[in-house]
Parts: C-alpha cells; sequence; structure tokens
C-alpha cells in the first residue's frame, strides 16, 4: 500500500498523522486519502501534520485519486484533506471535485473536511456533490479549543455540521448522514461531554466517534488520562440516550477508520449497532 500510494504521489492521514490502526488498514488495501497536499496552515496541539505555507493545489488530484480507487478495488473511499486557511473556499471546490471522479467509478465516499473558515457556502458545495457521509470532527469540548484546537472555533465547527446536514436534507432526503468525532484524554470532563453530545443531538448528526488521544510525538501534547474502556462504553450509552443513535466508542476507534462499516450500520437501520472497537 505504501508503495502504490508513492507510486500514485498520493498523501494518506493514515501515516502523517501516524494512525496507530494504519497497518490494519493497509493490510486490507484501504486508507484515507489526504486531499490538497501534506501542509496545514493550522497548528492543531494533537496532530503531527505538517503545518507552513503549502503549495498550490493540483488539478490532477481528483482523477488521479478515483484511479487508484479503482486499482485497489475500494468500495468505499474517505477524502479528507489538511486546513487549507489560505484558499478562497477552504479547497471546498477540490473535494466536490474528486468526490465526483470517485462516485464516477462506482465507490460511495465519506469526507471528513475541516471547517472552512465558517464558509457555509464552501459547505454546500461539497454536500451537494452526494458524499454518502459528511464529516467533521469537533476533536473536543469547547472549554479546551485554545489549548487544544487554536484557530478553531467550537460554535463554527458545529454550524458546519448543521448547514451540512440541512443542505442534505434538502438534496437528498431525510437521511443524509453527517458524523462526527471526539477524542478523549485533553482533561475533559463528563459533564462537559454531555454538553457536547446534546449540541451534536441538536445539530442530528447521525455517527459520533469517541477514541483515545494518542500522543503522535514528543512534539504534541501530553496525554492526561488514559480512558478505561468501561468508560467508553458509558459514555456510548449516554451519547445513544441524548439522541445520537449510531455511536462507536473504545480506546482505538478513530473517525476514519472502518468507515464503511460505520455507515453500513447506520444507513441499514435493521443493523445492529456497536458501541465498541471496530476491530
Amino acid at each position: 500500500m505504501k508503495q502504490r500510494l508513492r507510486e500514485s504521489r498520493l498523501n494518506s492521514v493514515c501515516e502523517e498523522a501516524r494512525c496507530p490502526n494504519q497497518t490494519r488498514c493497509f493490510e486490507k488495501g484501504t486508507a484515507t486519502f489526504l486531499l490538497l497536499g501534506d501542509i496545514c496552515t493550522r497548528e492543531c496541539r494533537f496532530c503531527s501534520i505538517s503545518h507552513g505555507t503549502p503549495l498550490q493545489p493540483d488539478p490532477g488530484e481528483p482523477p488521479s485519486i478515483a484511479e487508484r480507487v479503482v486499482a485497489l478495488g475500494i468500495k468505499f473511499a474517505v477524502l479528507t484533506s489538511v486546513t487549507r486557511d489560505d484558499l478562497p473556499d477552504g479547497g471546498a471546490s477540490h473535494f466536490a471535485d474528486t468526490v465526483r471522479a470517485v462516485k464516477e467509478k462506482g465507490a460511495k465516499v465519506e469526507v471528513l473536511v475541516p471547517d472552512f473558515g465558517g464558509n457555509l457556502e464552501a459547505v454546500a458545495r461539497v454536500v451537494a456533490a452526494g458524499p454518502t457521509v459528511f464529516n467533521h470532527n469537533l476533536e473536543t469540548v469547547p472549554a479546551l479549543y485554545t489549548k487544544v484546537r487554536p484557530g478553531a472555533d467550537y460554535g463554527r465547527s458545529l454550524a458546519v455540521l448543521a448547514e451540512a446536514k440541512r443542505v442534505g436534507n434538502a438534496c437528498f432526503g431525510t437521511d443524509f448522514c453527517t458524523k462526527s468525532g471526539l477524542m478523549l484524554g485533553f482533561g475533559e470532563t463528563e459533564d462537559q461531554l454531555k454538553s457536547v453530545f446534546g449540541d451534536l443531538a441538536s445539530a442530528s448528526t447521525g455517527i459520533l466517534t469517541l477514541g483515545q488521544y494518542l500522543r503522535p510525538t514528543k512534539g504534541q501534547l501530553a496525554v492526561r488520562e488514559y480512558v478505561h474502556p468501561d468508560q467508553f462504553a458509558r459514555l456510548a450509552d449516554l451519547a445513544r440516550k441524548m439522541g445520537i443513535d449510531t455511536v462507536y466508542s473504545g480506546p482505538f476507534v478513530r473517525s476514519s477508520y472502518n468507515a464503511g462499516e460505520m455507515a453500513q450500520a447506520k444507513l441499514r437501520p435493521e443493523a445492529e449497532q456497536q458501541h465498541g472497537d471496530i476491530l
């Protein structure tokens, strides 16, 4: 898989963000494709992706990713990106082009997008391209944003999720699926998490992932707490009781890991809803 990515000159968030599940995904021939280069314009304190001044978007990237999806036999592709505050629409047009290119090859698509600087027209542009799942991670509770996500804004991220759901429902019907994720272990409290669950339920978020924050390198924030698996299960039950019916919660749960299985469980009402590690 690594060789194929190198040959295609494509990036994966699996490697750039040092995901602990990348070996499992590469074994299965899947990867989460990282659009718009590998240099981010923000410096989130939990993330190991390089930051600085990125290159201009490559117009050949959407068809290249679509071709790689076909070559790997991927039926459910996940597309994410670095944050590109240097672009007028934050890279939304590039996302939309890639979604359409992959769909033309017969695969379903999940997008894991940045906040586009709060540009809701950009959000609508991506949704209109027709992804199966629209994902934007809140990452942590609002009280920790300054420490964990400098440059981001909790209210802005919630607005992205709410707008995606509104536009998706208008374009595709009430089953349009939105998704978000949180990392635990930064020092958040249960009351703070409960408040976030309520906000996500109010935004009609369809899928929530809860996973343990693991420090990628010594340059990122230290882990404040390793959350017990029983606590992950209890938080999943709490989130469902508050109105989020599909919750995956466990130490190694990640937003993009086994995304196709998550979407299938959500979009098939008869499927059993899970809340543990999807391994």
